[in-house]
């Protein structure tokens, strides 16, 4: 008489019941080929009041995978931050040249090769995608139809985060925010997030959802560094008085803050070499700039970290700051980045320090 295997309802012997699949690659379909430690010293916060997990880490794909950088190293670094659980991979239709070319390469990637239920997949819509005047800002046409095309580039079913990209001066928020909420209720969209808001739009925004009784903003997308610090005093207050999550994007400053322009010079396989072009990267090289990131470095030494590494500490000190989102060309230096974890602790004096160097006024 045949046995059946109980854990895989299949015949003992046969090869799934053999070599068994993790619970979610069973789930996905794939064999999970990741590190089996993943999880052992990833911090996870929650985004505000929400029930959303994030890594203190999340990897993003803005102008490097299908922008400068290629599949070969997407799938590097992809694999690279899952191995260290980095569970959260930050798209935007916009992203890559073209456009949608970030979504396309690195939703290959995640369906083949990484279990989709373990992963936060986030994607954003404001900005040009298409000619005529459907194709950008924040109307619910334009909305609905970029999150339909995202979804298809990446081959998903749904988007965990899905934002508004940017503020949008004329198409009433009530449509925007409206949009979102049909999103999240049809299925495509888990929890709804906008980026780039200043403090009084994203007030804004939480009253009109809570007035018609629509999904919350569980995120908030802002820049902000060590060398731009305005939310700290105009959007931060309020998102912790809305118990809403806020992951940092640019952290890093594009690079400047880290090793690689502390010299002046920029490296030829640079993001500033092969993206930006002279003009750009003599606005963001500024010397007032190099002079304070030099600065920094000495603390961050004294730290024993890199600059990098201190300035992500720096922003994940905070207790209303859920994550903060890189960028990376190389799996060296997501490890570089994650070892930041290590020590988010500042004292007194280096605070008082670094306030010295970047602390501006409202």
């Amino acid at each position: 008489m045949m046995k059946i295997d109980p854990l895989t309802n299949l015949p003992e012997g046969h090869a799934l019941a053999t070599h068994p699949l993790s619970a979610t690659g069973i789930a996905g379909g794939i064999a999970d080929r990741s590190a089996p430690d993943r999880y052992a010293t990833m911090q996870y916060r929650r985004s505000g009041h929400s029930g959303l997990l994030l890594p203190a880490i999340s990897l993003g794909g803005w102008e490097t995978y299908g922008g400068y950088r290629g599949a070969e190293v997407a799938q590097a670094c992809l694999h690279r931050a899952f191995d260290l659980g980095i569970t959260h991979f930050d798209f935007a239709n916009n992203y890559g040249t073209p456009p949608g070319s970030s979504e396309i390469i690195c939703g290959e990637i995640i369906r083949r090769d990484l279990p989709r239920d373990e992963l936060i997949i986030s994607s954003k819509a404001g900005y040009r995608m298409w000619p005529g005047p459907y194709g950008d800002m924040l109307s619910k046409k334009y909305l609905v139809a970029s999150c339909e095309q995202s979804l298809k580039r990446m081959g998903l079913d749904y988007f965990d985060i899905f934002y508004l990209h940017r503020t949008d001066p004329v198409t009433p928020l009530e449509e925007s925010l409206g949009a979102l909420d049909q999103l999240i209720r049809q299925g495509k969209v888990l929890y709804g997030g906008v980026s780039s808001f200043n403090g009084a739009h994203f007030a804004q925004s939480v009253r009109i959802v809570r007035e018609h009784d629509w999904a919350p903003v569980t995120i908030h997308q802002p820049y902000y560094n060590l060398l731009r610090r305005t939310i700290e005093w105009d959007l931060l207050p309020q998102t912790e008085r809305a118990g809403t999550g806020v992951i940092a994007f640019c952290p890093l400053a594009s690079g400047l803050l880290t090793s690689k322009y502390l010299s002046g010079s920029v490296p030829a396989d640079s993001r500033a070499a092969l993206r930006w072009g002279e003009e750009t990267t003599a606005q963001r090289l500024t010397e007032r700039d190099l002079s304070t990131v030099r600065s920094l470095n000495e603390i961050a030494k004294a730290r024993g970290q890199s600059l990098a590494q201190m300035a992500l500490a720096w922003i994940l000190r905070l207790p209303g700051v859920t994550s903060a989102l890189i960028g990376a060309s190389r799996p060296e230096q997501i490890d570089e980045n994650v070892a930041a974890l290590n020590n988010l602790s500042f004292s007194i004096e280096e605070l008082a320090s670094i306030d010295a160097l970047t602390k501006a006024r409202p």
